[in-house]
């Protein structure tokens, strides 16, 4: 049935149905089949593939706005929903000047399939822009076996975008992406998922093997959809989970210091100020992921600008002030609370916000994007001007 662009009402539906399974999720440590369902309903999964190709053709604002909804409600689900989309810009991006590509857009959006993907791998310590493995050509077909340390969601994905080098005596960094459906796949596990926190984004270890029609290699190099679709999509879509996350623990900060209010009604309840002052750093949260998701929109129109290290900076910046922020905001939220946030049984409980939101700074190490960003400094002028 058609849905429309009501992105909004859309979301609410898919993130009443994400809060009602989150702590168990959580606590089971399971895939949230429910909210997947949830979305494939509301017809979520395809928004960003073109309106020509079958989608609604929404923009990273949109697709923000909905991990912003889903991640409030379940950090889990935001995740992968946001994961999802992330691989998706990779393929609405870079795919539409390739035949296969399109025809995979098309089913994507037609049938709400559900993408994982496999960029780590072991050996290579977390650095997603190098491969040991390879694909192997073997007459119209190529082979890939990779060693992938996490593949979040993997055995309930309909797809998996994997990278590798581009042939078996490239260098590390000569990497292309390719898509495997779940048919294509082998996945034999390695490790389980067992972490603090986003336990429902089922993130095991896999040995990853396939062999696929050369087709389904994007034609362009990985280096260029990591530099111009992937880097923005997973710092601001990430980001955007994030202010979600922060801000359902803030709201029940704010519940709580209203409570307290009600019962002593002449007089400023404790935790009030403290309100006040995480508030404005949520502010200032939503003001870093608007901002960076208004800066990729207009360099996206522009090759130079969204290949600059002026724009990868930038976006670098966008995940690790946002890292920090939410982490600060959750925190605060659960002082805010107080013993009532530190227990598990009751409604003001923030613990599982902490526990994923802990995640953050984590996921792609913010040291290691200082460390890149720092290399980009060394070849670039300092940013001081308040113009664009």
């Amino acid at each position: 049935m058609p849905q429309g662009t009501d992105f909004a009402a859309r979301s609410k539906r898919v993130a009443q149905v994400a809060a009602s399974h989150a702590d168990g999720v959580d606590r089971e440590g399971r895939f949230p089949h429910e909210a997947v369902a949830a979305m494939r309903e509301a017809r979520l999964l395809g928004m960003m593939i073109p309106t020509h190709l079958g989608g609604e053709g929404a923009d990273f604002a949109d697709v923000a706005r909905v991990c912003t909804t889903i991640g409030a409600a379940c950090s889990a689900s935001g995740m992968i929903f946001a994961m999802h989309q992330i691989k998706t810009s990779s393929l609405v991006h870079h795919g539409l000047d390739s035949d296969w590509h399109r025809a995979f857009m098309v089913r994507l959006a037609g049938d709400q399939l559900l993408l994982a993907s496999a960029t780590t791998e072991g050996g290579i310590g977390g650095d997603l822009r190098n491969s040991i493995c390879s694909i192997v050509p073997e007459g119209d077909m190529v082979r890939l076996e990779k060693d992938a340390t996490v593949i979040s969601y993997g055995l309930d994905a309909d797809a998996i975008l994997a990278t590798a080098r581009r042939a078996p005596d490239a260098a590390s960094s000569d990497q292309v992406m390719v898509v495997i459906e779940k048919a294509q796949a082998s996945l034999e596990q390695t490790s389980v998922w067992d972490t603090l926190g986003m336990r429902g984004t089922t993130s095991h270890g896999f040995k990853l093997a396939a062999t696929v029609p050369a087709a389904q290699v994007f034609p362009k190099p990985f280096a260029e959809i990591a530099a111009q679709s992937m880097l923005a999509s997973s710092h601001l879509f990430w980001a955007s989970l994030w202010f979600g996350i922060a801000g359902s623990a803030l709201s029940k900060a704010q519940a709580s210091v209203r409570a307290a209010a009600r019962r002593m009604p002449n007089a400023v309840p404790p935790g009030a100020a403290r309100l006040a002052a995480a508030a404005a750093e949520l502010a200032a949260l939503k003001t870093i992921v608007r901002d960076g998701i208004s800066r990729f929109e207009v360099a996206r129109h522009d090759e130079a600008a969204i290949n600059s290290m002026a724009f990868a900076v930038a976006m670098n910046a966008v995940k690790i002030e946002a890292s920090r922020r939410a982490v600060a905001i959750v925190q605060e939220a659960l002082t805010i609370v107080g013993i009532q946030g530190y227990k598990n049984d009751n409604p003001f409980s923030i613990g599982r916000q902490l526990r994923d939101i802990l995640s953050a700074p984590l996921m792609i190490a913010n040291d290691r994007i200082l460390a890149n960003t720092a290399t980009m400094l060394l070849m670039s002028r300092l940013d001081t001007d308040l113009e664009d």
